[in-house]
């Protein structure tokens, strides 16, 4: 958060202060559903080094590639929700535990 006297400051020399959400002109769903993914990706990296697997060794249990896994961790747009979801799941997350992480929009380990 940006001190009152600095923004007063700012806005004054004509600056306007506002967040991402208004710099990229985000209806709150698009929000909301950006903030859900990022949870999910930092969620399924925290598990997954809990876990103490290396990102091959999670690929190899999804069935899918380390460089996929990397893209699901940094919360690339070509992922879907439904990966992400399935793989917390296999790294033994609980349908609630997901739903958590999800309703929170906040990276958690599930």
């Amino acid at each position: 958060m940006m001190h009152a006297n600095k923004r007063k400051k700012l806005e004054e020399k004509g600056w306007k202060i506002g967040d991402a959400d208004e710099f990229l002109e985000l209806t709150p769903e698009e929000s909301a559903y950006i903030e859900m993914k990022l949870a999910l990706s930092q969620s399924l990296k925290e598990s997954r080094r809990k876990k103490n697997l290396s990102q091959v060794e999670l690929a190899k249990l999804i069935k899918s590639s380390q460089s996929r896994v990397a893209k699901m961790e940094a919360g690339d747009p070509s992922v879907s929700l439904d990966l992400l979801m399935k793989s917390l799941l296999a790294l033994g997350a609980s349908p609630e535990e997901v739903g958590k992480v999800i309703s929170s929009g906040k990276p958690r380990a599930a």
